[in-house]
This record gives structure tokens, sequence and C-alpha cells, in this order.
């Protein structure tokens, strides 16, 4: 791994994803200083290149200066492509009722009430614009809107709901990477259809997705078996059920339903495998690179060119010169010059964890999975070919662990079970299904051939619900901070380097990172210990509080025992937090205390009249019947917070009142939860 920082490509993408970082995440404006910083360091590396040239030497100033202007690349790219920065952008040019002309760019998958997609704006009031949005249209018996459907509509756009209860996920800012702002909600009553976008690559590609769909659904392909075939060969994870996305989830097998790097591995193996006669001719292995690339990138526009896809063709496009070139280092440049690339033409796929999980897992491969083959080397063909998909699995979670435990909580430790069965076929199960596709497009698709192909995605499907249904091999809620990762990765790397090579060096650089990670571990739960809060959640219709001492806390609530058991805030809060006791009850006291800070709590019956008692925070919930202005005057409270248990009429009266009386006003509502802390 130290060799593989030596290549300059690996240096300068490093640079580059330092400079993407600071750019997002700075609050310092480049737009104007970047131009004249850039042209600045080109200017002086020019010099520099020419002066090492005739010197036939480098020297640091020169290596300095190089890194310097991969940095500020990063910065400029992540300004540049953040749309906000554009004076075209739809939010400069936002008012109430607008009218807008919009895009249908990408469909989602729909929630409970409505059907969701991503759609630009072009025209908000007869001004040309840029920027996407999400789009929410009402449920009902009319057809669902497709790429390229442009629509005429007045509206209002709506900020994006940020987490509502601690250590929720994080939608706002999920949709912040993709460059989404606003959404917008309407039915299909309040939009005028305009005509179609004329052409887009993307609009093609869903036409031929609905023809194979159509094409399917009349050789009696339905339920979870087209929803996967979908999955599998076009990308589209709209339709599969809750159920079966859980079931695959605690397999530690959703990878194989989103079209990735697993998927294009696969197929660039098998085109490989197809092709290799033509090597024997003049320029054969050029002429194969060339056909391999191109099937590539026709898989994916089949696949919708989404994000994904788009990121791990690019990847495995690398991967395939680098075999090209046969040296494994060049794999390491290639697969780092691919990201540089995905990155300079989007730096916010640096921020999305399929981008994150697809690197780290093929660097993992590259790296980690010739030294664990080494260890036994079958001699049976069969067995070593079990082998070697067992080490390439567990080479992959090396990779993918630390940050997998981050972003989900949970680690599925019969992962390789479902690897070691579904993976040896999924070769078949992917030429076959292009197989089903083309004759089912032909209308010549034989009924046995479509009764075994629906046969085959059953029982994949049932071994991996059955592997998700061996629940105490299933760890969940595992508390992961960023810390742990970046200590954990620290292990990895230089116990992988001890193994490698076993010295004295590498096992003191194996023993410091082990310390690194056990002091984390020991601080993290030192600052567990010294946190004390008061928190009041936001739960619609009920309430919740909790009042946390270190790593005990008393829990109060309103639920009945089957709503608790399936409620999440509680939950992901105790995930966030980590190790933490929790003592529940289903009744809310009046009165409570939290260090020198006194809490009154007013329910449905308003009873207030309290001698000689100055609460510091009133709590309402339940909605009760009382006279606020009075309360203010005679109690003198510095906070009030309302719940989501109260009615929003109430809300509303309740907030003016403190407006006029100057009294701070939090409602869960609209402020997410109060916590109060020490």
């Amino acid at each position: 791994m130290i060799k593989v920082l030596q290549f300059v490509p690996v240096q300068i993408t490093i640079f580059l994803l330092f400079g993407i970082y600071t750019g997002y995440y700075s609050t310092i404006s480049f737009e104007n200083l970047l131009p004249f910083i850039l042209v600045g360091l080109l200017l002086i590396l020019a010099i520099q290149y020419w002066r090492a040239n005739k010197s036939f030497k480098r020297n640091l100033f020169f290596n300095s200066t190089t890194y310097l202007l991969s940095f500020f690349i990063g910065i400029a790219t992540i300004t540049i492509n953040n749309d906000l920065n554009n004076q075209k952008h739809y939010t400069h040019y936002i008012t109430s009722d607008a009218t807008i002309i919009l895009v249908v760019e990408k469909e989602l998958k729909s929630g409970n009430y409505y059907d969701k997609y991503e759609a630009s704006v072009i025209n908000i009031n007869d001004k040309s614009t840029i920027g996407t949005i999400l789009l929410n249209i009402q449920k009902d018996s009319l057809e669902k809107l497709k790429v390229d459907d442009k629509l005429y509509l007045k509206s209002t756009f709506k900020e994006l709901i940020a987490p509502m209860n601690p250590y929720y996920f994080n939608y706002k800012e999920y949709l912040k990477k993709q460059n989404i702002y606003h959404q917008l909600f309407t039915n299909h009553q309040e939009f005028l259809m305009l005509n179609p976008r004329q052409f887009s690559f993307k609009g093609l590609a869903a036409q031929f997705r609905e023809r194979v769909n159509f094409a399917l659904i009349k050789n009696n392909f339905k339920g979870d078996e087209l929803a996967v075939i979908n999955a599998l060969l076009l990308g589209q994870r709209q339709e599969i059920s809750p159920e079966l996305i859980q079931s695959y989830t605690g397999a530690g097998a959703i990878h194989i339903l989103a079209v990735s790097g697993l998927h294009v591995g696969i197929i660039l193996l098998i085109l490989n495998f197809i092709f290799k006669p033509i090597e024997r001719f003049k320029n054969g292995k050029t002429i194969k690179l060339i056909l391999v690339v191109s099937l590539l990138w026709a898989f994916a526009f089949v696949a919708g060119l989404s994000a994904s896809v788009v990121r791990a063709v690019t990847m495995f496009t690398a991967v395939a010169i680098g075999w090209q070139v046969n040296k494994p280092t060049n794999v390491y440049n290639t697969l780092t010059i691919s990201m540089f690339f995905l990155l300079l033409f989007n730096p916010y796929f640096l921020f999305d964890v399929g981008f994150q999980l697809s690197y780290l897992a093929v660097f993992s491969i590259v790296w980690i999975q010739p030294l664990l083959y080494s260890f036994w080397k079958p001699k049976f063909k069969l067995l070593d070919y079990f082998w070697k998909l067992l080490t390439v699995s567990v080479a992959a979670q090396f990779g993918i662990i630390p940050i997998s435990l981050y972003y989900f909580h949970q680690f599925p430790s019969l992962f390789f079970i479902s690897n070691l069965v579904i993976i040896p076929f999924l070769g078949a199960i992917l030429l076959g299904g292009v197989l089903i596709i083309l004759l089912s497009l032909l209308n010549i698709l034989p009924n046995i051939l479509a009764t075994v192909y629906n046969y085959l995605i059953r029982a994949m499907n049932l071994v991996v619900d059955w592997v998700a249904h061996q629940e105490d091999f299933l760890f969940r809620d595992i508390s992961f901070s960023l810390l742990m990762v970046v200590s954990s990765y620290a292990m990895i790397v230089f116990g992988t380097r001890f193994l490698t090579k076993r010295n004295s060096n590498r096992l003191i650089g194996f023993c410091l990172a082990l310390i690194l990670f056990q002091s984390t571990f020991i601080y993290e739960k030192q600052q567990r210990l010294l946190t004390d809060e008061f928190i009041i959640f936001h739960k619609s219709r009920n309430s919740m509080l909790g009042k946390r001492m270190g790593n005990h806390m008393e829990f109060y609530h309103s639920l009945d025992s089957v709503t608790l058991a399936k409620d999440k805030v509680l939950r992901q809060y105790k995930v966030g937090v980590g190790a933490l006791e929790i003592q529940s009850t289903n009744t809310i006291p009046n009165i409570m205390q939290f260090n020198t800070k006194r809490i009154l709590i007013i329910d449905s019956l308003g009873v207030f009249q309290l001698k000689s008692y100055s609460p510091d925070l009133i709590f309402l919930q339940q909605s009760p019947k009382i006279n606020l202005v009075r309360l203010i005057d005679s109690l003198n409270p510095k906070m009030i917070v309302a719940d989501g248990s109260n009615y929003k009429s109430y809300i509303k009266r309740w907030e003016l009142t403190c407006e006029q009386k100057n009294t701070p006003f939090h409602y869960t509502g609209q402020k997410g939860a109060y916590v109060l802390k020490y």
C-alpha cells in the first residue's frame, strides 16, 4: 500500500480529494479568487517544469506546486459544479406561486402517497433557468410520468426537510450533495402536459426499458421476479418490495440488486472470455479492448446511465486497460485515474456511498485477495474456484466493513454464504437475462425457457430470504463513528502490510494502529459518560422525551408497547450515541429537574397553578386548553416547547402569543427535537 502511495496519479488524486472536501465544507467563497490562484499556479508549474527538464531532475518545489494545483483544481471543480453558483439557477428567480416549466429526468421509488421524480427546472416566469428539484405528484389512477415529459404548472418551491430527531438519516443533506435543494408537491389536476423533450439519451434508454418490461410481462414475468430482472439487468429498483430489499440487506447481498461494480465486473470477465480468441490476430488485444469497453458502455446506456452504473463502467474500463498492460501496479494507476476523471466530471460522486463502497471494494480485492489466496492453494480446480471466490468476497468485506458500519450500522456475518451460492451463478443469470430480454423483444421466447428463468430468480430470492432469517448471525444497531472508521482502516492497512511481509517495523506500525483503535474506543466511551442531555423528541400525535446522564437514560413516552417496539426514534438515538442503558416508562411526570433547570410539563388537563415555582422551560403536550398569556405572565418561563402531539391550530396560536410576549418558542415539527445539553 505504501508503494501505491508513491504513484504520481495516486498522489495527485489524493490532493484532488482534499480540495473537493475543502471546497464543499469551507465557508470561504472561492468563486472570485480561484481563477487567479489557478493561473498563478499554472505559471509557476510551467516555469518549474522547464527548469526541471533542463536539469533532468524533479525538485521538491515542482512536486509541491503540482499537489497544490491539484488541491485547488478540486476546490474549483466543486465550486463550478455547485449549481447555486450559476446565475441561471432557478433559486435566483423563485417567487411565490411561480409559473414553472419542468422536464422529468428520472423516476424515483414512490412513497405511500406520492410518486416521486427528479425534474429539471427549465423556466420560471418566462425566464430560462437550470437546476434540479424533487417532484412529488399525488398518487391516483392515472399513468405515471415518463422521462422527458414536460410539465407546466403554478406552484411554490418548498425547502427540503431536515431530520426531526437526532441521528436520523439526513435526506436533505443527501439531496444537497446531488445539487437538489427544493421540492414541489402537486397532483395531475394542477399541471398541464406540454410537448415532451425531443431527444435525450436518458429518455431513449427509458423507452427501451419500457419496451423490455412490456415484452417480459407478455411472457408472464411479474412480481418479485420481474422486479429482480429490472434491478439486475436494467438498473431499476423502484418496483422491488420493501420485504425483498430487507431480505437482501439482511443477507449481505444488497449489492446484487444494484447494477454496480459486481455486475460490471462479471460482465467484463464474460466479455474478456468470449473475445479471448481475437488476441491471436494482429492487434488482437487492442481490438478486443475496444470491443469490451464499447459493450460495457452499451450496457451502461441500457441501464439508464445512472450515476452508479457510469461509475462502475468507468472503473472497470480502467481495470480492462490495466489488464491490457498486464502489470498489477497499473491496475492501481488506472483505477486512480478513473476516479480522478470521474471526480473532475462530477465531484459530488465523492460524497456518494456507492462511489465510496465501489472503489474501496475493488482496491481491497486487488490488494488483499492475493494475500488471502496465498495462504492455501487447493489442488482441485473446483475447490480452487470456490476458494478464490471466498477470498475475493472476504477481501471486499475488509475494504467496506468500516464504512458500511458507519452508514448502515449492521454486519451480516453470513455474507459469504450468499456470495458463494449466488455469485457463481450470477454470470449465468446475467447472460440468461440478456437472452430472455432479446427473445422477448423478438416475441420468440419459449415458455419452457421463461419458466426455468422464473424459477431460477425465485430460487435466488429464497436462498437470500433463508440467509436473512438467520437472525443470530445478523448483528444490528452497531454504533460506529467517523473516528472509528479512520482508526479501523489504519488497522486494516498496517495489519495487511505486516502479513504481506513480516518484520519489526511493520509489526510496530500495526501495534500503533491497534493502539489508535483502542484509544478511539476509550475516548468515545469517555465522551458518552461526560454528556448529559434533556431531549424532547418529535413524534406525530405522541410525546417522547428523555433525560440522559452519561450512558444512562430515563425515557418517558405516551406510546403503547407495540408501537414503541416498532418505533425508530429511540433506536436511532441509541445507535447514534452508542452503549446506552435505557429505563423506559409510559407515564410522563408534570415536573422534572435536569441539573439546574426546572421543567414544567402541561398535558391535556391544562393544570399549571403552582405556588412558588418558576420553571426554566415549559413543555406543552396533548393540546392543553390554556391561556398562554396568563401562563407566561404568572410563571415567566425562559423557553416554551411544543411537540408533535399538539393540534397545529394551537401551535400557530401559541407561536404568535410567544412572539408578542418576547418568549422563545420551539415547535419540534418545524425545528426538530429540542435538545438541552450540559
